[in-house]
């Protein structure tokens, strides 16, 4: 490994950048990002402002909802699988959609997993400050329940760690019914499924009620 010349090569590269450049532009970024916060306290001198996160545990909070970055440019605040197949692009990468997906997703065979529309959504958006890292994290509604993982941000995201916009700025979430139908339709893992309580939308608390029926996977467990 260590006689490897491209790893060689990377590390170099890297060594150089971290020791070098990155500090100097640190330390910038650093002075002027006390100086805007100064402005701020000065400007809204009512307001608490909460510290920096400093790795102890962080929770975030916000709505669920849509969002308009410009005139007459509207973006809803779900995605569902129909809009897998209307991007599909076997020639890009980030496009591809396996056969077996497909046809699932043209079968319309969601289950319990569907909203109240019969649709599958896949994303949602909402409005919560996060950072780099936070990948993977669980979005919980306001009863606790997982119903969703956060993965990304919206383009007017990538300036939340000088400030925050809520009118502007969303993360974006994998919708846990999406992640439960792929275990579940696609995969064929329904040994986990078996592990799990579902909580469904109900107008009473939430309560854990009956679990899915599961799908036998094609050909058989």
């Amino acid at each position: 490994f260590d006689n490897d010349l491209a790893i060689a090569m990377s590390m170099s590269i890297y060594e150089r950048y971290s020791q070098g450049t990155t500090p100097e532009i640190q330390d910038k970024f650093d002075r002027g990002y006390r100086l805007f916060v100064r402005g701020l306290r000065e400007l809204m001198s009512e307001k608490a402002f909460y510290p920096d996160a400093n790795s102890t545990m962080r929770l975030t909070y916000g709505p669920v909802g849509e969002y308009k970055p410009a005139d007459a440019v509207q973006y809803d605040f779900v995605t569902t699988a129909n809009g897998i197949l209307e991007k599909k692009d076997n020639s890009n990468p980030e496009f591809i959609v396996p056969e077996r997906l497909e046809r699932l997703i043209k079968a319309r065979d969601f289950g319990p997993y569907a909203n109240e529309n019969g649709e599958l959504v896949v994303c949602f958006i909402h409005g919560t400050d996060i950072t780099g890292g936070n990948s993977g994290s669980p979005v919980m509604n306001a009863d606790g329940d997982l119903i969703g993982l956060a993965f990304d941000g919206n383009w007017e995201a990538m300036s939340g760690d000088i400030a925050f916009e809520p009118q502007l700025q969303r993360t974006i979430s994998v919708d846990i019914r999406y992640v439960m139908w792929l275990l579940d339709k696609y995969a064929g893992c329904t040994n986990l499924i078996e592990e799990m309580d579902f909580v469904y939308a109900t107008d009473e608390p939430a309560d854990v009620l009956e679990e899915p029926q599961l799908s036998e996977p094609e050909g058989g467990k």
